[in-house]
């Protein structure tokens, strides 16, 4: 890798840190090609990615963003797994890592707040940002639901009310 490359790879890099909302360090303890493959479909799925950058290269890259943090988790063959929603790339790697032991969680970073490996599995168990607005909208929703039963309920009386008069009349 030339110089132009290296620096191409940092902005690329320092670009992903400053549009992120976390960062997870893994170590590969020798995941195979097909074991990686399932991983990135895994992270993409969910709105995340998962890279292998070098560690003096992505040391570079988090200087002046909020991750300068992870600096520490950096050394040995390290990869770096990154989302927008805070949740979904700690969720995708913690599921992975149950399933193979070639998967390590270092660490990670939400923002300026850095997280140890147990940090991280805390963090993978919280709802998702998609689930929270889904509790959002319906905790929004039943009160409108119950207020629009509410004022229908009264009209309903009266016209059972109304109707068991007839049925009597008629009888």
């Amino acid at each position: 890798m030339d110089r132009s490359q290296k620096a191409d790879s940092v902005a690329e890099l320092n670009a992903t840190f400053n549009e992120v909302g976390v960062v997870v360090v893994t170590r590969n303890l020798g995941l195979s090609v097909a074991q990686s493959t399932e991983l990135r479909s895994k992270m993409r799925e969910a709105g995340a990615t998962y890279k292998v950058a070098k560690n003096r290269l992505a040391k570079r890259a988090i200087e002046d963003t909020d991750y300068v943090g992870i600096g520490d988790f950096l050394t040995g063959p390290t990869a770096l797994a990154t989302s927008v929603d805070p949740v979904a790339a700690a969720k995708v790697i913690i599921d992975f890592a149950k399933t193979t032991d070639k998967l390590e969680v270092v660490g990670g970073s939400m923002g300026s707040q850095v997280l140890d490996a147990d940090g991280v599995k805390a963090l993978a168990s919280m709802p998702s940002l998609d689930e929270l607005r889904a509790k959002l909208v319906g905790l929004v929703n039943a009160p409108a639901t119950k207020i629009a039963q509410l004022s229908t309920a009264p009209a309903a009386k009266l016209a059972r009310v109304f109707g068991a008069y007839a049925a009597k009349d008629a009888a």
